[in-house]
């Protein structure tokens, strides 16, 4: 891997930067709020944009980075209501996965071991040795992945509707994983795909919110990795890749919490029970009335959740009981 070339962004300029009414182009750029930095590194050939916050005090220095990472066809500003809550006392960091958001959609396999691997590096790259992670839905699953690659530590975890617990997935996701389909056509419907997918999502995403995602996964190359990334977990009867295949792998487990809306259609919340009953010593944390984008839904008792977790002194350790 040759040295990775991390390109700061100045935020002074994207905040007196003007928007100007929602048009559907592929370079669409939102600038985030004031206090939020973006960055590009590449690794391993792949540039992954990350936008973070929390400034470097000796507070923010005693907590390890908190790496946040986003579900299928989603991007960074998922996490924009949830962010602040957790910066005034933490360096937190939402990058983008590839093939998402504003990192590059290169011609990829875009398995789970590959975004674990690409993320991994990508951490290790920011001078990373031990981090905290929140994985929401396949997220979720890129971060139980992540241990496996052991660079860099993961102090403590959190899993929100992750994927990897169980078959159950919606169908709109399972005709997703046909061969093909939505790799070689898919592009100019991936617009629709988008208000599908988000459009149902009760109030997590407000009407502006689903332009914003629309414009992101107009950007060529969305459909391929979007595809890809849905075949290497989903088929036509469910996920097929689990945490259960390779969680006797892994030597030491962190603290692993596991947060997941009552009412998601997406993922059910029997998943997260399941998890539990394989993994002694993790706590499933049920939020009421919220859907699968509980961070959305309930920004506030979101953080409240994982600020909890991360800054108690102790946490029980895991075991994964599972044959």
């Amino acid at each position: 891997m040759g040295v990775p070339k991390l390109t700061v962004l100045a935020s002074r300029a994207l905040a007196q930067a003007t928007v100007s009414s929602p048009v559907h182009r592929d370079d669409v750029w939102h600038p985030p709020p004031p206090s939020f930095r973006t960055s590009k590194l590449e690794v391993d050939g792949v540039v992954i944009h990350s936008v973070e916050l929390g400034e470097p005090t000796e507070r923010v220095k005693e907590r390890p980075p908190l790496v946040l990472l986003h579900g299928l066809g989603d991007s960074h500003r998922t996490w924009r209501h949830v962010a602040p809550l957790l910066a005034f006392d933490r360096h937190v960091l939402m990058p983008d996965l590839a093939g998402h958001g504003f990192s590059a959609r290169p011609r990829a396999s875009y398995t789970l071991d590959w975004h674990a691997r690409v993320m991994s590096r990508w951490a290790t790259a920011r001078g990373f040795d031990e981090i905290d992670v929140i994985g929401h839905s396949f997220g979720g699953g890129v971060a139980q992945m992540m241990l496996l690659e052991r660079k860099p530590r993961v102090r403590r975890m959190i899993l929100a509707a992750a994927g990897g617990f169980g078959r159950e997935v919606r169908w709109l996701l399972r005709l997703a994983s046909l061969p093909g389909v939505v790799e070689l056509i898919g592009q100019p419907f991936m617009e629709l795909g988008t208000k599908l997918i988000l459009g149902g999502e009760r109030n997590a995403y407000t009407e502006q919110d689903i332009v914003d995602a629309c414009n992101i996964n107009r950007k060529k190359g969305t459909a391929r990795a979007f595809a890809r990334t849905v075949r290497g977990v989903i088929g036509l009867r469910g996920q097929y890749r689990s945490f259960y295949q390779r969680g006797h792998e892994i030597p030491t487990l962190p603290p692993i919490r596991v947060l997941w809306g009552t009412d998601d259609d997406v993922i059910p919340i029997t998943h997260a029970h399941r998890f539990a009953k394989a993994v002694d010593g993790v706590a499933v944390n049920p939020l009421d009335g919220c859907g699968h984008y509980l961070h959305r839904d309930a920004p506030e008792r979101f953080a409240h959740e994982v600020r909890s977790f991360l800054d108690a002194p102790r946490q029980p350790s895991v075991r994964f009981v599972r044959a």
